[in-house]
């Protein structure tokens, strides 16, 4: 086998793989044989027809396009190991010469991984936030819940809306004096104090009455979801249509029986607090092991090619693009409905794919350094995990890698290895309790099982 590499512009390479013709010969052998037992010729028994009755019955040129397939993947593997380049992303095969007995001349045309250098990523220092809950969390908490048993009646004539208080209204939406896309509603229902609207939207409703009309401004938020939204001022002109108003069930011992199953108000008090006070470690322990998985992707050193970051907006947009045609949603009306295109919904996602990228190479980089490895047992984990996502068998999910191929193994072995190496950052954070994973329990057990 010749090899031959060629320097291309942002990092790319051009690798050139010449392969004897006696390789061909082995390839056409395999396809040949795979092909007699999978087609049936007649008078022939499955797998016991002729070689030259195959090839006639499939043509030659379909044979050697799969003896192609068969023997490319070790011979490009081969190449890459030789001449010791990591591709990164996808691999742009090109086949010069395919002819039977000449030699085999193909090209690979990828982005070659980046050299990384490998900062401060064990012993972070990343401070992890107390977990703090007031007395107002806690009555918030169970006025919530009263909620849910309140009555809804018509405000009386003249009621100055409060927040708590279910307002219907007609809002239209102006930036620059023009009308924006999913900015107008008729009959909205939103309840005051809710937060669901723009910050500083419900506020400005506080005080109207039935018939109120008000032009209301406010700033979207600097991180508001739609690009061409993010830090601009819009302006939008309200009608308060109707108000209701919640009549809340007193809250004394014997609601605290119906609503949570306990004694007394107090008892119930205590429950809640006990219960926020362990959701806002979990929160506490989450935003503190992702900053530290942050923390070590700024401190390594690496010139990433463009083609990595846009073959990552790619990805991205396959998921939107898939994610939205789950929900029954059309991609153009969905760019429609946020008054975006798609060159500029891709560019708004141009900061988070370079951030993934580099998290990435980072965890790729640790993962050689700290020899981390993943074993049957990881992989059987994740698609144990998997199974119960997606509601399936353990022996379905394998199959479907399976038939998939060689490339989704490759995925499913690099996300478990990034996981288990971000891991291994998490539980090295100065002062962070190393999670007790060596602990038998029932799903490692199953993905024993299931391994």
């Amino acid at each position: 086998m010749k090899v031959s590499v060629k320097e291309l512009e942002d990092q790319r390479v051009e690798l050139t793989v010449e392969l004897p013709a006696e390789e061909l010969e082995k390839g056409k052998d395999r396809s040949i044989k795979r092909l007699a037992g999978r087609i049936n010729i007649p008078g022939f028994r499955k797998g016991k027809a002729p070689r030259k009755v195959i090839e006639t019955q499939v043509g030659k040129e379909y044979i050697l396009d799969d003896a192609f397939d068969i023997i490319y993947p070790d011979a490009l593997e081969e190449a890459l190991k030789q001449e010791d380049i990591t591709p990164a992303g996808k691999v742009d095969l090109d086949v010069k010469n395919l002819k039977d007995n000449e030699d085999v001349v193909f090209t690979a045309e990828f982005t070659k991984r980046p050299e990384v250098t490998l900062g401060e990523y064990k012993g972070l220092s990343i401070p992890k936030k107390e977990a703090a809950v007031t007395d107002e969390d806690v009555d918030k908490e169970i006025k919530r819940v009263m909620t849910g048993y309140g009555k809804l009646l018509d405000a009386e004539e003249g009621h100055a809306a409060q927040n708590g208080d279910l307002m219907t209204l007609d809002f239209e939406g102006f930036r620059d004096g023009e009308p924006f896309g999913d900015g107008s509603a008729k009959d909205y229902i939103l309840e005051l104090g809710s937060g669901e609207f723009i910050p500083g939207f419900e506020d400005q409703h506080l005080g109207l009455k039935v018939g109120d009309e008000k032009e209301v401004n406010v700033t979207f938020p600097e991180d508001y979801h739609e690009e061409t939204l993010k830090g601009k001022p819009a302006l939008f002109k309200c009608k308060v249509n109707a108000l209701r108003i919640r009549e809340l069930p007193e809250l004394n011992d014997e609601f605290a029986k119906k609503a949570a199953k306990v004694d007394t108000v107090e008892e119930w008090k205590k429950t809640v607090k006990d219960r926020l006070t362990r959701m806002e470690e979990t929160k506490a322990l989450n935003e503190q092991a992702q900053a530290g998985v942050e923390k070590a992707a700024e401190n390594i050193t690496v010139n990433i090619p463009g083609g990595m970051i846009e073959d990552e907006i790619d990805r991205i947009m396959n998921e939107l693009a898939l994610n939205l045609e789950q929900q029954g949603i059309n991609f153009d009306e969905y760019l429609e409905s946020i008054n975006s295109d798609a060159g500029q919904l891709r560019e708004g996602q141009r900061t988070q794919a370079e951030k993934n990228v580099r998290t990435n190479l980072m965890l790729e980089e640790v993962a050689k350094a700290e020899d981390i490895t993943v074993t049957p047992q990881d992989r059987a984990m994740e698609i144990l995990m998997m199974a119960m996502t997606y509601n399936a068998k353990p022996q379905e999910i394998n199959k479907i890698i399976r038939k998939q191929g060689i490339e989704a193994e490759r995925n499913l072995q690099q996300t478990i290895l990034r996981k288990k190496t971000a891991r291994f950052i998490i539980d090295n954070i100065e002062g962070r309790k190393k999670a007790d994973e060596d602990k038998p329990t029932e799903n490692s057990e199953q993905a024993k099982e299931n391994s």
